[in-house]
């Protein structure tokens, strides 16, 4: 335990130069590893505004706001999202007809569209998420980031959410045969770690999943889920920030706080 003089002289220089108390709650951390939603949230900020330009593109006098995307998200797929809203707005014998023509080629159209505009849609980092790779950057802990994405466009958006430089690796569905588990145990491979003493951060319910079944420790940011859909989370977080932010020594001692045994997968 630091002593009065030991805590007043380490107050006088900067927090790097202080070693941590030797009896301090942590283990320290060799990676984290984020999925693409635990750094921004993509379904609101870009597919959102994607689609409302789709709408557009096709006449469709429909934005989605984000309370109209909410209560959408609980229907499994975008193009059941686009059906239920065009049937709201449909009437006539040919209404289920034309609704399934036109939410093809709306979906055919926002997918078109997406590469082009996920730069300029507006997606911002969540809150406090600088903060947690400033501290990762400052020890010397890499990051990795994992996606379903296709690189030409996710490279881009990671560093215009976290600055260049920021993240060691980042994993595509061009790097795998299939996006998920194998991504992590690529990245995984790239960053020269194993599961021990990673931290995984998902901004999905699906990416939760998909993180613990990969064998690692896992928290997830800014996912409005049920209670059973998070049990396997170390913690559930709104964002990064807040009264008590997840910074790096938040994260080490949620990884030695936590007692759930995780088994890796074979590869």
């Amino acid at each position: 335990m630091q002593t009065t003089r030991e805590r007043t002289w380490c107050a006088g220089r900067f927090w790097w130069d202080c070693a941590r108390p030797v009896d301090a709650d942590v283990t320290p951390l060799r990676a984290l590893v984020f999925d693409l939603e635990a750094l921004t949230d993509l379904d609101y900020d870009v597919h959102r505004v994607v689609f409302n330009a789709a709408f557009a593109a096709h006449g469709v006098p429909i934005a989605w706001s984000e309370s109209r995307y909410q209560r959408l998200m609980v229907l499994r797929d975008e193009r059941q999202r686009v059906l239920a809203e065009l049937r709201n707005h449909c009437v006539g014998p040919e209404c289920d007809v034309l609704v399934e023509l036109l939410a093809d080629e709306i979906c055919s159209t926002k997918a078109m569209m997406f590469e082009e505009m996920v730069l300029d849609a507006g997606a911002t980092p969540r809150p406090g998420l600088d903060d947690l790779i400033g501290d990762a950057f400052a020890a010397d802990i890499p990051v990795a980031v994992v996606t379903a994405g296709r690189r030409s466009w996710v490279e881009p958006l990671v560093r215009q959410l976290v600055g260049e430089g920021q993240v060691e690796t980042i994993v595509t569905r061009d790097d795998v045969a299939a996006p998920g588990v194998e991504s992590y145990q690529l990245a995984l491979r790239e960053l020269g770690v194993t599961t021990d003493h990673v931290l995984a951060l998902t901004g999905s319910t699906a990416g939760l999943r998909t993180a613990t079944g990969a064998g690692l420790a896992t928290v997830l940011v800014g996912a409005d889920a049920a209670a059973r859909d998070t049990l396997a989370a170390l913690a559930v977080r709104t964002d990064y920030a807040g009264a008590e932010p997840l910074r790096l020594t938040a994260c080490e001692r949620l990884y030695a706080r936590s007692s759930t045994r995780r088994t890796v997968p074979a590869a």
